[in-house]
């Protein structure tokens, strides 16, 4: 069936399976929040109604990252009148700032690379993940509508991807895993297509360094360039797409920053607008249907109003203090987050007084995170490489540091709830930094001041010195290494597990044997990094339903109200699929949101 003869079923989802103790704190706290809102919703929509009026569209969609973009380029495409709405003086959100990886099982960009995806793997392997606490319906109506907005996207944009061979499903030894891999990334664009739009284009979380064009994928090897013959080739490779994309007159992007620009290109084409500086203040009620946004405009209150429906993609809460300290576990904070800074729930706050329930609001899309002074540091490659390994405030390994980013982090929280493992140190020694890059700091190079100054990083030249500086104790510290070292020489870690899965090796070394993952310490001086859990977004919020409309408590529809990306409680629950199931998830659910507007 083609994209455009898609329709999402007008069936309300099955009941789900028995709630859990988190989904009833959650409808316990928006029942009350529905009572609020009742009782105070009459005289602020009476009040609402008499504001300047910025236009009335069929679709008002608040957000221009990944998830609202998409809905409002697939509203345009149904005929549909929309606006977008931004908070921010710049477009794109936190998927501008991303890697822009992409996990949507059996989208045509996959099978025509030739990965052996098929309907029931991918369902097989979603439900291994997720567990019962997502609704089948819901996972049902991603995997199902995933393929089908990756062709639209493609269709109705400039935007065009790649797979990013051999980035191992997180947990592919489930069933349906594929050690291969499901997750793609957009291929490189030319940013002149935008025009002066470009110049609003939220900037990328880490720049890519200057006269070349780096890919997702190519960062694993960027990493060893210093002793991986892929690795130097790679380096030589980006520094040829850059050098060529300059010859041509282009502006390359890639990543993030390609994701965003292709998609506002496709609402350019759509000729739909893009209102920056414009944040939400409330969702507009009438007769219990949402009808419309308030917003501030050019500093003044306003209300757009909406025929059709709303739909809300304004991100997660991560920079709001005071929900993360509502909702989550301690030690929590806004000062670890990668997250676009205008993140601070507006939408999620708007549709709780709205009366809508809310899920997942303790978890986030965590990774272990170093807190450098200009902004943290999200760890990928340098916990999993060999020659390093994370320790607790006893001086104690207490997790493998080659899995999964969020279940490190989970980790980090769960194992001991009275005292967690926060923070963490990364230990590595100088045979690590003659061979790897840190970040952006190239192997043999010193670290800025500012990382000592701050905290982040302590450099001892014994392992009891850097014990004392860091706050461990000493000898359980050289304990731990030395452990640590015996099972890197049998290549075997038999206590964490550490190189069992395939996940584990994607960020490591192949030249190391007999395994990738795993390196004694031994050469001084050390190194310990001090770990947080940061995260990419928070991935609470509105609860929605399989057409991606919001619940209330009791399950019923909230009118005229959907929500997608980290505005809603994600369809991954409290796991992680796979490289990029923040975004992929996001697009299909603001996809879907679209549909059924347009087919309602």
């Amino acid at each position: 069936m083609s994209p455009s003869a898609d329709p999402v079923r007008p069936t309300d989802p099955s009941p789900a399976p028995g709630p859990s103790r988190r989904r009833v704190l959650g409808t316990a706290t928006g029942a009350a929040l529905a009572l609020a809102a009742g009782a105070a919703g009459a005289t602020g929509s009476a009040a609402a109604a008499d504001l300047p009026p910025l236009g009335t569209y069929d679709v008002v969609v608040v957000g221009s990252g990944a998830a609202g973009m998409t809905a409002a380029l697939t509203a345009a495409k149904r005929g549909l009148s929309c606006v977008v709405l931004e908070k921010a003086a710049t477009f794109g959100g936190s998927a501008a700032r991303s890697g822009a990886g992409i996990w949507i099982p059996g989208n045509p960009v996959i099978l025509a690379a030739g990965v052996p995806d098929t309907p029931a793997k991918a369902a097989a392997y979603l439900a291994a993940v997720v567990g019962p606490e997502v609704s089948a319906d819901r996972q049902r109506a991603f995997l199902g509508h995933g393929p089908a907005m990756i062709s639209f996207v493609m269709a109705n944009s400039p935007l065009r991807f790649r797979w990013m061979e051999g980035y191992s499903d997180y947990y592919p030894e489930l069933p349906g895993g594929l050690p291969g891999g499901r997750s793609m990334e957009p291929d490189q664009l030319d940013g002149n297509i935008l025009g002066a739009e470009l110049a609003r284009l939220n900037p990328a979380y880490m720049a890519v360094p200057a006269g070349m064009v780096v890919f997702s994928a190519d960062y694993k090897w960027l990493t060893l360039a210093a002793v991986s013959a892929k690795g130097a080739a790679v380096a030589t490779e980006c520094l040829a797409r850059g050098t060529k994309a300059a010859l041509l007159g282009q502006k390359p992007l890639t990543m993030g920053q390609s994701l965003a620009a292709g998609l506002r290109a496709g609402l350019l084409a759509a000729q739909v607008p893009v209102w920056l500086n414009t944040p939400l203040s409330d969702l507009f009620v009438e007769n219990g249907a949402v009808t419309g946004v308030v917003v501030t405009r050019n500093g003044a209150p306003a209300l757009v109003r909406a025929r059709r429906g709303v739909i809300v993609g304004s991100g997660g809460f991560e920079h709001n203090a005071a929900m993360r300290a509502e909702f989550q576990r301690q030690p929590i904070g806004t000062a670890w987050t990668v997250g676009a800074k205008e993140n601070t729930g507006d939408g999620i706050q708007a549709g709780r007084r709205a009366g809508a329930a809310l899920d997942l609001m303790d978890d986030a899309w965590w990774g272990p995170a170093v807190p450098l002074p200009d902004q943290p540091y999200f760890c990928l490659a340098e916990r999993t490489l060999p020659g390093g390994l994370l320790v607790n405030a006893a001086g104690a390994r207490f997790v493998n540091e080659a899995g999964p980013y969020s279940d490190v982090v989970h980790t980090m929280y769960d194992r001991d709830p009275t005292a967690p493992d926060i923070p963490a140190w990364l230990v590595v020694d100088q045979n690590y930094r003659n061979r790897y890059l840190f970040k952006d700091v190239a192997p043999t190079f010193t670290f800025p001041d500012s990382w000592y100054t701050s905290g982040a990083v302590y450099k001892a030249w014994t392992l009891d010195d850097l014990a004392g500086r860091v706050g461990v104790p000493a000898a359980a510290l050289r304990t731990t290494v030395s452990r640590f070292n015996s099972l890197a020489l049998s290549g075997a870690d038999t206590d964490f597990h550490r190189g069992d899965s395939a996940y584990d090796h994607y960020y490591t070394d192949p030249s190391v044997l007999p395994n990738s993952c795993l390196a004694p310490l031994w050469l001084p001086p050390f190194y310990a990094f001090r770990i947080v859990p940061g995260d990419l977004g928070t991935k609470g919020g509105l609860r929605t339903d399989a057409r991606a409309r919001v619940l209330r408590p009791d399950g019923t529809v909230i009118p005229g109200l959907y929500a997608a990306g980290n505005a809603s409680a994600a369809v991954m629950g409290h796991s992680y699929a796979g490289a990029g199931s923040t975004i992929g998830p996001a697009m299909t659910f603001g996809y879907i949101a679209a549909l059924d507007i347009a087919a309602t």
